[in-house]
């Protein structure tokens, strides 16, 4: 294990842990896929020529759900776009849509109903408008609806089009493009209501509807059914495409910042990005992705390891990422490289998520339940000596295949997670702290911490991977097992007044050493935790160091301080030190780590 990884956190990201499992084909340049949550299990498939379609969990059935052809046509960015079921579908017998004027003019929100005698078979002729947009040019059109977790409609509508959005719509609030508006649609079907909780009520230089402005073309947004969050995918403009997210507890009235950002950086010479809601993430086009389009969290019940990931897309290139907090920063990683051109993604009644492909298939993303498989051996190890065996709160290893996709996937922030790109190691059924999950040259290994409360002489190791475990080994627990940090042999010193990496140690010089295995400390902090700064949590153990057999004044020993697992050595190196290299040896109770090199100058 390097020290890096515990004392920088990061994130290289990649590999394949996905597959799309095909659901519903032939299907007509689809763009959107709902469900009514009304116990069905049926899903609607939003064709952008002006159709829906039902699949009743079986087949898509032979007459359309709703056709409105005759209003609206599909051409670039224009046609049917949107489909919302309200809340409690099942006694309304009503939905919304959005979609362009077959000139693609003007965008239109409206009311439906459905037939009083066929459940899969809307009443066109019933179709109540209730928000009209002229649209300027014939891109940027938005077309999500959604329903918020307080009852409200949200629709998302683009800059109005072109390039650079040369009318400054989205910053102009008294206009409805570049915003997501919020709007009462229940409460009066005669009209829509401004709910009074809208962030500009009152406000005479903006528009009540608006909820969030500063967007080019929020294509599809969707809220966490668990957490009420939102999250945006915002399509770019030449340079980067951006996910933007508001929390559950947000009140309204972000500004997203185009067409003055794009992304994290200005479009616009001169900015002020801090007047700006920034993106949590951006990706840019170098690599042939060039239009996000905003996916779900996964709240399902299949595939544990994509629990809490929004996962999201690209149209033009079909690849798939996950995204996700872990504690106070976010993560990304590539999910799969897929072949289809995605312009959704739906979930169904039981949370489970879907990618709608332009060429006319819903396929279901299904985590890839790879077993893994320790290596034979000794396979768990002390992080710092490699000797088989654990030490309660120290580091250790686990080598094996089947971890993970190619990459170093590490915690982001203290305390230190249990869960890594969907892996989890567990001693005795408990899941660990890990510090980094990684796959390179050739090598699979986890990184983790043992419990402080790991008792007994021997414990089950297992690693987990989409929720698929291995085979458990029986690993020995020991009292203490010290071992040195060091990198191709050489211990890793750093000089104590200046807290720089030494190459060479000087005589009477103040320095100190990381290692593992040291024991049982004072003043412990829980597991996963940064160690404590005041009191320290010295060892219990009687620490004594050597270098080229001569005893070393130590002058702490304990765990390193805001570290996780690791503990620190305090030295003077003895003035009787002669030059060269020398075995550097750490005793824990008399028992000796492996020797590690030190240079003397």
């Amino acid at each position: 294990m390097r020290l890096g990884w515990m004392l920088a956190f990061a994130c290289v990201c990649g590999g394949q842990e996905i597959r799309l499992a095909p659901v519903i084909s032939g299907v007509r340049n689809p763009v959107g896929l709902e469900t009514p949550k009304d116990g069905s299990n049926r899903l609607f498939v939003v064709e952008q020529r002006g159709t829906i379609q039902v699949w009743d969990g079986t087949r898509v059935l032979p007459q359309p759900f709703l056709d409105i052809r005759t209003k609206t046509r599909m051409s670039g960015e224009c046609g049917l776009l949107g489909l919302a079921f309200p809340p409690n579908y099942a006694a309304k017998r009503y939905f919304y849509v959005n979609y362009t004027d077959s000139a693609c003019q003007l965008t239109t929100i409206s009311r439906i109903r459905v037939s009083d005698t066929n459940p899969n078979q809307a009443d066109p002729t019933s179709e109540q408008a209730i928000l009209t947009q002229p649209q300027p040019y014939p891109n940027h059109n938005g077309g999500q609806l959604a329903f918020g977790p307080d009852g409200y409609l949200y629709s998302g509508l683009g800059d109005g089009g072109s390039s650079g959005d040369p009318q400054n719509n989205a910053q102009n609030r008294m206009s409805w493009l570049g915003k997501i508006l919020r709007i009462d649609v229940e409460s009066d079907h005669a009209q829509y209501r401004v709910p009074a909780s809208n962030p500009f009520v009152g406000d005479a230089q903006a528009l009540p509807e608006i909820w969030a402005y500063g967007l080019r073309n929020p294509w599809r947004f969707s809220f966490d059914r668990e957490s009420g969050d939102l999250w945006i995918g915002d399509v770019g403009q030449s340079r980067a495409e951006e996910i933007d997210f508001q929390p559950a507890s947000s009140k309204g009235g972000e500004n997203y910042g185009w067409s003055q950002m794009e992304g994290f950086e200005c479009y616009r010479r001169g900015c002020d990005a801090s007047r700006y809601v920034r993106p949590v993430w951006e990706y840019t086009r170098e690599n042939g992705d060039i239009s996000v389009t905003g996916g779900f969290v996964y709240r399902g019940s299949r595939y544990p390891s994509l629990t809490g990931t929004y996962l999201y897309g690209d149209y033009s290139s079909g690849r798939i990422w996950g995204l996700r907090a872990e504690l106070r920063a976010w993560t990304n990683r590539l999910l799969l490289d897929s072949d289809a051109s995605i312009t959704s993604f739906g979930q169904d009644e039981q949370g489970e998520l879907y990618v709608v492909d332009h060429n006319g298939r819903v396929l279901r993303i299904e985590a890839l339940a790879t077993s893994p498989v320790l290596s034979p051996g000794t396979p768990v190890v002390n992080a710092a000596s490699y000797a088989p065996g654990l030490v309660a709160g120290s580091l250790g290893t686990v080598f094996g295949s089947g971890f993970s996709a190619a990459g170093t996937f590490a915690a982001t922030a203290l305390p230190l997670p249990t869960t890594i790109a969907g892996v989890r190691v567990t001693i005795d059924d408990v899941d660990v702290p890990l510090y980094a999950v990684v796959n390179g040259n050739g090598v699979e290994q986890v990184n983790f911490q043992a419990p402080w409360d790991l008792a007994g002489t021997s414990a089950a190791v297992r690693v987990w991977r989409n929720g698929v475990g291995s085979a458990a080994v029986a690993v020995p627990v020991q009292p203490v097992e010290p071992g040195v940090f060091a990198i191709n042999g050489e211990a890793i010193i750093v000089r104590a007044l200046q807290g720089t990496i030494a190459s060479a140690v000087r005589a009477r010089e103040y320095v100190y050493i990381y290692a593992t295995g040291l024991g049982a400390v004072e003043n412990p902090p829980l597991s996963g935790h940064g160690s404590p700064v005041s009191p320290l949590a010295r060892t219990r153990a009687n620490v004594g160091v050597t270098i080229g057999d001569v005893p070393v004044e130590v002058q702490y020993a304990g765990l390193a301080p805001n570290l996780v697992g690791v503990y620190q050595i305090n030295l003077r190196v003895p003035a009787a030190l002669t030059a060269g290299a020398k075995d550097l040896v750490v005793r824990a109770d008399g028992v000796a780590s492996p020797p590690v090199r030190v240079t003397v100058e």
